[in-house]
């Protein structure tokens, strides 16, 4: 007996956007580097779109930067939040 199972997905957030405007990059620029279409880039930006595994990893190595820190299934500290929290805990080692 074979179970279909409906599976919803998730809303990513990202901060994309924060870090293609920082790298002083168009929409255009990014997706080449990238390789998709640079509307692609608006929807990811917008969050209307959640990218596959191999195009988080390609924007993540095009930033320099862990998944984790630009993709999140739950809405992302702003980015001085996120640096004064990172200086705190390494503070603690």
């Amino acid at each position: 007996m074979y179970y279909i199972c409906s599976m919803r997905s998730r809303k990513m957030y990202n901060r994309v956007a924060i870090l293609r405007q920082e790298k002083g990059m168009s929409r255009k620029e990014l997706a080449e580097k990238i390789g998709v279409n640079f509307q692609t880039v608006g929807y990811l930006e917008r969050e209307e779109y959640n990218p596959s595994l191999d195009l988080a990893f390609r924007i993540s190595e095009n930033f320099g930067l862990p998944i984790e820190f630009i993709f999140s299934t739950e809405p992302l500290k702003p980015l001085i939040e996120e640096i004064i929290h990172l200086k705190n805990k390494l503070g603690e080692l």
